[in-house]
C-alpha cells in the first residue's frame, strides 16, 4: 500500500480548510527505538513495542477522521528511506512527510511550518509514545482547532513536556529558548505563549510511555486486574495490549512487571 508522501511548499488540495494531525516519528527498528524500555524489554522487544505506539495511536487518528472530515493523519517520519517500513504499519488514509535534518526543536517548528506550506489550515503535531491518550482529548483538540483564532492548544505531559501542541499559524517564539527533554518542557512553552499574547487552551495531562516507570503505569492500565493500585482509563491501545499481554502469558510478570500482583493469573 502505497501513501501519499507531502513535499514542503507544494500545495495539495486535499489539505484545503483541514487539519493536520502528525505523529512525530522516528521509524521503528531493532537497537534504536525506546532505548530506555531496555531493560526490561530486549532491544527487538522495545522496537517492537515502539510498531505497537505508533499502530494505535495512528489508529486513533484514523477513526476520528472518518467521524471528522477536519481531521486527515500525517506521519511526520525519519528517516528518509524509511518509507516502506512505515506504510506496514500506517493505516491507509494517512500521508506522509519527511521531517528537517536539524535539532529536535528545529524538527518540531519545520514540521509545522512545513505542514502549513502544504496548505493544512491548523497542524497538530501529537508524540508517538501515548497510545491510551484518551480519544475525547482527540475530539476536543478538533473542536479547538476548527475555530478560526490563532491559538494554542497544548496537552502535557506528567514528566513535563507535552504530548500534543495545536496551532492556527506557525509561531516561531514557541519553540525558541526551550530546554528540550527536560521536565521545562511544557512550563517554558506556556511561558513563551504569554510572551507573543497567543490565547492557550490546556488539554488534561497524560502520560508518554518511555521508561519502566511510564511501562509500568502503561501495564497497570491495560492489565487492571493484575495491578496493585487503580489508575485511570484512556484508549484500549489493543496492539500495545496484545504484544505485552504475549509476554506477560509466556513469562510471567516478573522480567517487565515486577510489581505487579504475584496472585493474579495473566489475560
Amino acid at each position: 500500500m502505497k501513501l501519499e508522501i507531502l513535499t514542503a511548499a507544494r500545495r495539495d488540495a486535499a489539505a484545503t480548510d483541514k487539519c493536520a494531525i502528525g505523529i512525530m516519528i522516528k521509524t521503528p527498528r531493532n537497537g534504536f527505538s525506546k532505548t530506555r524500555l531496555s531493560p526490561p524489554l530486549s532491544s527487538e522487544e522495545a522496537a517492537s513495542i515502539s510498531r505497537c505506539f505508533l499502530k494505535d495511536t495512528s489508529a486513533a487518528i484514523e477513526t476520528l477522521s472518518h467521524e471528522d472530515p477536519f481531521v486527515v493523519g500525517v506521519a511526520v517520519y525519519t528517516p528518509v528511506g524509511s518509507e516502506a517500513d512505515l506504510e506496514k504499519l500506517l493505516p491507509s488514509g494517512f500521508k506522509m512527510i519527511a521531517q528537517r535534518e536539524a535539532s529536535f526543536g528545529t524538527r518540531v517548528l519545520g514540521a509545522i511550518q512545513d505542514l502549513f506550506s502544504v496548505g493544512f489550515s491548523a497542524v497538530c503535531l501529537i508524540d508517538s509514545d501515548s497510545p491510551t491518550l484518551p480519544f475525547h482529548y482527540l475530539r476536543d483538540l478538533s473542536a479547538f482547532l476548527k475555530e478560526p483564532k490563532d491559538r494554542m492548544v497544548i496537552g502535557p505531559c506528567w514528566d513535563g513536556g507535552y504530548y500534543l501542541l495545536g496551532l492556527r499559524h506557525a509561531h516561531t517564539r514557541l519553540f525558541e529558548d526551550i530546554t528540550w527533554n527536560t521536565d521545562r518542557v511544557y512550563d517554558e512553552t506556556i511561558e513563551r505563549a504569554k510572551e507573543i499574547n497567543l490565547p492557550t487552551i490546556t488539554l488534561p495531562s497524560w502520560y508518554d510511555v518511555d521508561d519502566q516507570f511510564s511501562l509500568n503505569r502503561l501495564l497497570s492500565e491495560l492489565f487492571p486486574e493484575r495491578a496493585k493500585e487503580a489508575v485511570p482509563q484512556g484508549s484500549p491501545a489493543p496492539y500495545a495490549k496484545e504484544f505485552l499481554r504475549q509476554i506477560l502469558v509466556g513469562e510471567g510478570t516478573g522480567r517487565i512487571w515486577p510489581q505487579a500482583s504475584t496472585s493474579a493469573r495473566a489475560v
